[in-house]
């Protein structure tokens, strides 16, 4: 689906039957986030260079320099400094252990909005970590940020992220090209 920064933008438990709409969900894994933090970047690289040819499969790749460590230090640094003005929430996931899964963020928030970005490592995917992050980065989005709405956008052969928007309360709103690729915008209410 979405990334942390801009490339493919980070759910409550409903009612119903599963598999539909408004059907409960398992609890998931436990995941928490915690804000982004300077503590969380060698941990965050290491996360980022071990996952690099799997993201780059369904995202563009943010490019050798980014994966150097003075590269990746002045996009962290650069990545607190934009969250420090309260105009984006990036976040790290990580498992009941402490170990890094994933990122997920709100960026671009403004009149109550803001667009939803995520990634989850390739030993991750499939397990219910990216539900259980985006749902937990839409509770963030309510109860500790104030926003009454969220904006993802994905590519149409990305299946795995446009479900996690579907089993996440998103709604599909239109269509996008994402990075010269056929996509959708996804919208959910809080």
């Amino acid at each position: 689906m979405t990334t942390e920064d801009g490339s493919v933008h980070p759910e409550a438990p409903r009612l119903g039957t599963p598999g539909t709409p408004g059907a409960p969900r398992s609890p998931g894994p436990a995941v928490r986030l915690e804000r982004l933090a300077a503590a969380h970047a060698d941990a965050l690289l290491a996360f980022e260079r071990e996952n690099r040819a799997y993201f780059a499969r369904s995202v563009p790749d943010r490019g050798d320099d980014y994966f150097t460590p003075a590269g990746f230090a002045g996009r962290h640094a650069a990545l607190l400094a934009e969250q420090a003005t309260g105009a984006c929430h990036f976040h790290v996931v990580l498992d009941a252990g402490g170990t890094l899964l994933g990122r997920v963020n709100l960026v671009d928030a403004a009149g109550g909005s803001a667009e939803l970005g995520y990634r989850v490592a390739e030993s991750a995917s499939g397990r219910g970590v990216a539900r259980a992050a985006v749902e937990e980065a839409c509770r963030l989005a309510a109860t500790a940020y104030g926003l009454t709405a969220l904006t993802a956008v994905t590519t149409l052969d990305n299946a795995p992220s446009r479900a996690v928007l579907a089993r996440t309360g998103f709604t599909a709103v239109g269509e996008e090209v994402v990075d010269g690729r056929p996509g959708a915008a996804y919208r959910r209410t809080l």
